[in-house]
């Protein structure tokens, strides 16, 4: 039956019958959304079918198996979870922490050891890995059908978590293969796929083609964890529901706790709203003999991915310890991408007849290994809180701390973003703190062990003085940032207000990119926008990696730039929320740069475009003193610009003309002569055509000159162009 049949099955179809094809497809649905994230039908045409079997089940409700997709989410809540024994204990497996080649040689090595194996034998066969940072869940299956789901607790003893595990979308209620659905049912078999690679870079293809039959009784045991991105949508949420004001609801430290605490959920109702994920990696108690269904680890991962099961894309079958270190080095660079957390991998010999025969000490199995990473989390105190200017003028908190090795390094700075985060948290001076480093990721204050906090912890406080330059700080509406109003004077700033103002957009000084501003800045050769019109050839020559004739092409370039516009300089100004469309606005509008730095907060409400926070912003950047001097000194610099009248009734010289510019212009750049144009009521376009009005070419003017001589459109060089926008014909 296809699933359009489904949805108008045949009259003579009994309910019984329509009950057992409702349960294969919404298992067969489910499989594909929860597992293989390939849907095939709508979300709206699956809540069809499931209401309607939920309407069956009522009808019937001594029809309803545990199995039924109905029975995800359902239950009373719990007094208390009841113990479950382990027929076959949940054993913990030894760990390595040393470096990445000893830590998977000395495994090697203990395993051929154990084996007996001489040097001239052939390398182990493994499988590796990951080591996921979630909790270990058993699942019994009897007959297909999941029939109880346990924590590891002591490894003899769990806990039963049944109830909250059927929330679990990734878990299979019934196991799907052959001998318990129809052919409709097993089609994932026929489209599940591995990739496995082996020591020197060889891929293997194992499709599957048949599935192992499923036992009366088989136990799958994997890890029950939450993406992080669910993470932070679930944490988002906590955050809004305190916010108004529920009682009972708090944030999560990290991904594990979170999911732990779902699964330990007594209400599964709660715990349904918990987005939890699973993979499978193992076996517990089955009723055939394992080497009777699988011959290695590997097909044993291939036959659980053939039941259903969400199996680690990352598996690789490897060889010998070569193969061992290669993994848990290409793992440790792709591990902060993944999109879940991980504390190590595991390597396990290949072999189920190997496993067997080097078997357990001491409770361990001899035949595989965990092995970690640095730890990403740690415990260390908070010994001061300073803050930091970035280059945008934004103040952030940062945490003195005592040092911890974390994440692969020595960590003492660990930032706590801004101050609600601050306070949120609660992050005070001499607290104990979780602090988190994941690879590159700046080391952060995840939370606070309010039981450990001392006495005289002080309570830290945003200050309103930024700490570089002394200008004031201030938060804007809506922001949660505090931010430096120095601009053009804080040398925090400095760098970042420099390559602001000489980009092509704002004044353009050709040459001048982020490593010379860093020279020039950092040997204190330059501390405002004025000083670069100061330098000289011998300031620049002296430069590492600078040579003369480089040193004279940024002098000629810095004295082209002195010749600008209004909106060119307004913008290159960067002040806060003024960008190119603003500063066109401000300079259309104002006309000169005086009325603009002098303009009250009602007067800039009057520029279109521009709000309260715009507004606020240009009066709040001119209002510093140090500012309105930078702009006095570029003035004296020789930087200069057209100014007309305000308003947009001012005459346009160059209205309703349009204009293609081409080549390389004496001393406007392309843009400041679009600028230019524009600003004169003209429009500029890429093309030539017969509605071109003028053709301004410079020198290496190309195929747009040949086309506008062709076509008889006239040709102005720069003087010329001049000479229309200063109103001559």
């Amino acid at each position: 039956m296809s699933t359009l049949d489904l949805f108008s099955p045949p009259d003579d179809v009994g309910p019984r019958d329509r009950l057992a094809q409702l349960h294969r497809e919404l298992h067969y649905n489910a499989h594909l959304y929860y597992v293989l994230d390939a849907p095939q039908i709508p979300d709206a045409q699956y809540d069809l079918l499931f209401k309607e079997l939920q309407a069956l089940e009522a009808e019937h409700p001594d029809w309803v198996t545990p199995d039924s997709p109905t029975q995800r989410v359902g239950g009373k809540a719990l007094d208390e979870f009841a113990p479950v024994r382990h027929v076959v204990p949940m054993l913990s497996i030894r760990t390595e922490t040393d470096t990445e080649s000893s830590g998977a040689e000395n495994f090697d090595a203990r395993v051929r050891r154990e084996l007996e194996l001489t040097e001239a034998s052939a390398p182990i066969e493994y499988v590796a890995e990951l080591k996921f940072d979630g909790l270990a869940i058993n699942l019994r299956y009897e007959r297909g059908v999941l029939v109880q789901a346990a924590t590891r607790g002591d490894g003899e003893t769990g806990e039963d978590v049944t109830q909250n595990i059927r929330t679990v979308g990734q878990i299979p209620l019934k196991i799907l293969a052959p001998t318990l659905a129809d052919a409709r049912a097993a089609l994932p078999l026929q489209g599940a796929r591995f990739v496995f690679g082996r020591s020197g870079g060889e891929t293997v293809d194992s499709s599957v083609a048949s599935v192992a039959e499923v036992p009366d009784v088989i136990e799958v045991r994997g890890e029950v964890y939450m993406r992080r991105d669910d993470f932070d949508a679930l944490n988002a949420r906590q955050r809004d529901r305190i916010a108004r004001g529920e009682k009972g609801e708090k944030t999560f430290v990290n991904p594990r706790n979170a999911a732990a605490g779902a699964v330990r959920q007594l209400d599964p109702a709660i715990a349904a709203q918990r987005p939890l994920s699973f993979f499978a990696y193992g076996v517990g108690e089955v009723s055939a003999r394992p080497g009777e269904l699988f011959a290695t680890h590997m097909e044993l991962l291939q036959t659980l991915k053939g039941w259903g099961f969400p199996v680690a894309e990352q598996v690789r079958v490897i060889s010998g310890a070569s193969g061992l270190v290669g993994y848990h080095r290409q793992i440790a660079q792709e591990r902060d991408a993944l999109p879940f957390d991980i504390d190590g991998v595991v390597y396990k010999v290949n072999s189920i007849a190997l496993q067997q025969r080097l078997g357990f000490v001491t409770r361990e199995p001899r035949w595989a290994v965990a092995h970690k990473y640095p730890a990403q989390e740690q415990l260390t105190t908070v010994l001061a809180i300073d803050v930091q200017v970035g280059r945008t003028g934004k103040l952030t908190p940062v945490a003195k701390l005592a040092p911890v090795f974390v994440g692969g390094v020595t960590v003492t700075n660990a930032t706590l973003h801004n101050e609600d985060e601050a306070r949120r948290k609660d992050v005070r001076i001499g607290d104990t703190v979780i602090v988190r480093r994941a690879g590159d990721v700046i080391p952060e204050v995840v939370s606070v062990l309010p039981e450990k906090r001392v006495a005289d912890a002080a309570i830290f406080t945003m200050p309103h003085i930024c700490p570089v330059c002394g200008s004031a700080a201030v938060r804007e509406e809506g922001e949660a940032d505090y931010r430096c109003t120095g601009g053009l004077f804080c040398s925090a700033q400095r760098k970042q207000a420099i390559l602001h103002f000489a980009q092509r957009r704002a004044v353009e000084v050709e040459g001048l990119g982020d490593k010379l501003v860093e020279q020039l800045v950092d040997a204190n050769v330059i501390r405002t926008l004025p000083d670069l019109y100061r330098l000289g050839l011998t300031a620049l020559a002296s430069l590492d990696r600078m040579a003369e004739k480089s040193a004279q092409n940024i002098v000629e370039a810095l004295e082209k730039s002195k010749q600008t516009t209004l909106q060119r300089f307004v913008y290159g100004l960067g002040i806060r929320h003024v960008g190119e469309a603003t500063a066109k606005e401000l300079a259309k509008h104002f006309g000169k740069m005086d009325a603009i730095m002098d303009a009250p907060e009602d007067s800039l409400l009057g520029v279109n475009d521009i709000g309260p926070i715009v507004a606020k912003s240009i009066r709040t950047f001119f209002d510093q003193a140090h500012n309105r001097e930078v702009v006095e000194q570029l003035r004296a610099c020789g930087v200069t610009w057209e100014e007309g009248a305000a308003g947009s009734d001012a005459p346009k010289p160059l209205a309703g003309k349009t204009f293609v510019l081409t080549g390389t212009l004496p001393t406007l750049g392309r843009d400041a002569a679009k600028d230019l144009i524009e600003s004169a009521g003209g429009k500029v376009s890429g093309s030539v055509s017969k509605k071109t009005n003028f053709v301004v070419a410079g020198t290496e003017a190309g195929s747009k000159l040949e086309k506008a001589v062709k076509l008889g459109v006239a040709v102005l060089d720069e003087p010329g162009l001049l000479e229309m926008l200063n109103g001559g014909t």
